[in-house]
């Protein structure tokens, strides 16, 4: 989990995670990395982990801001388990959603499943028009490179097998792990990657969401550089 400034959430997404059973007896291993917040996260996650000792939870710091594809890669090396899924510090994605994600690899089907937010009948807060634009044509742009035909390039719930995203080497410091991500898997032979549909509660600027339209040039820059080019 990739945290930077979300004092505002990250005890009530954490406490979401508690709160799930995961099927098959699957252990939860919590790993979270501060990308150096400048509120109160970090205080906050200590005091939950203070509240509940008997959860696996591990808390790295980050000692400067490096971004969220820089803490993501911090956790992938930190990770212990079978399987490794992102989950954002926000309130966007529902953590109950997990096991959508791990049905497909436990029957024995999918190295990897994405959770789209544009299929299925899952409930989508509606937000903005340009934000959904950009995400589906971003996602076109990256299938065209790729050959493969997910809906939702850009989700944040990503579920890997550790044997297919540890071995990757992930340079993207920010937003563009996303792009970078797909197009180096869809590159490994044989790979069997699923979607399935999931719900969305997104969040205005005003509530605390970060990415913007330069995320987006520097996703097209990403699909271009490691769909053409070896990087």
């Amino acid at each position: 989990m990739p945290t930077f400034n979300e004092q505002n959430t990250i005890e009530l997404i954490l406490e979401k995670i508690k709160q799930v059973k995961l099927i098959e007896n699957v252990d939860k291993e919590i790993i979270i990395i501060d990308d150096c917040s400048s509120d109160n996260t970090l205080a906050y996650i200590n005091n939950f982990q203070v509240k509940n000792p008997d959860i696996a939870l591990k808390i790295l710091s980050h000692e400067k801001n490096k971004g969220k594809g820089a803490a993501i890669h911090t956790g992938i090396f930190e990770a212990h388990g079978d399987f490794i899924i992102i989950q954002d510090a926000d309130t966007e994605y529902n953590p109950k959603e997990y096991n959508l994600l791990l049905e497909p690899m436990l029957a024995g089907f999918a190295d990897v499943v994405y959770g789209s937010r544009f299929v299925g009948g899952k409930p989508h807060r509606v937000l903005f028009f340009f934000h959904t634009i950009g995400n589906k044509f971003l996602t076109f742009i990256s299938n065209l490179f790729t050959g493969i035909n997910i809906t939702d390039m850009e989700t944040c719930y990503k579920l890997f097998k550790k044997e297919v995203i540890k071995p990757l080497v992930l340079k993207e410091k920010r937003f563009g792990f996303e792009p970078e991500v797909t197009a180096k898997i869809s590159k490994i032979k044989n790979i069997r990657i699923y979607e399935v549909g999931i719900s969305y509660y997104g969040r205005t600027y005003e509530e605390g969401k970060k990415i913007g339209w330069k995320d987006g040039v520097r996703a097209i820059y990403c699909i271009l550089k490691y769909n053409i080019f070896k990087a």
